[in-house]
């Protein structure tokens, strides 16, 4: 993951706020994967994020120059990313199908398919969550954000993102470990 802090990134904020595209394609760059694995996280569908990421780029390049502090880049474009995933998801009013590969077994679960059954529980206990849900969980563990940064992503306080993280997580525990 890259660091907020980098010199260069700050300077490439600052020269795609004035219009060069070079250094955007710079930001683009660095930030893409991050975005995207968020969305995918979100959204459950790769074209679904891919679209999102897409949208989100077009706002970032359009509100570049509102950014306050370049450091800040990374948590601003998620956050931007995962609204957009959110919306989307608003739009389209569609459930998500999650494909699950039926090919050669890995060696480890033996060709036994009782091996994955605690990934599909935890795929279907994740999908029953709201989409924000999914982008406050997927910013923390997927895009690694702490909860200062998750607070200014999300309008919350930092102990209120703590709190909601609590909660969501031991929802997750409950519907996993009831039989």
């Amino acid at each position: 993951m890259t660091g907020d802090t980098d010199e260069p990134m700050t300077a490439a904020v600052t020269l795609a706020v004035g219009g060069d595209e070079a250094a955007f394609a710079h930001i683009v760059q660095a930030h893409h994967v991050d975005m995207t694995r968020v969305c995918f996280v979100i959204c459950a569908d790769l074209d679904l994020a891919d679209e999102a990421v897409q949208a989100a780029w077009s706002i970032a390049w359009r509100k570049l120059g509102t950014l306050q502090d370049p450091e800040r880049l990374r948590s601003w474009l998620v956050a931007v990313a995962a609204n957009e995933a959110r919306q989307l998801l608003r739009r389209q009013r569609r459930r998500s199908v999650v494909e699950i590969s039926v090919g050669a077994a890995q060696p480890d679960d033996a060709g036994d398919p009782a091996g994955r059954t605690a990934d599909l529980d935890l795929a279907a206990a994740f999908a029953r969550l709201s989409p924000d849900d999914r982008a406050l969980l997927s910013m923390r563990y997927v895009a690694g954000f702490d909860s200062t940064e998750l607070g200014r992503a999300t309008g919350r306080s930092a102990s209120g993102t703590r709190a909601r993280l609590a909660r969501l997580l031991e929802l997750l525990r409950t519907e996993l470990t009831d039989d």
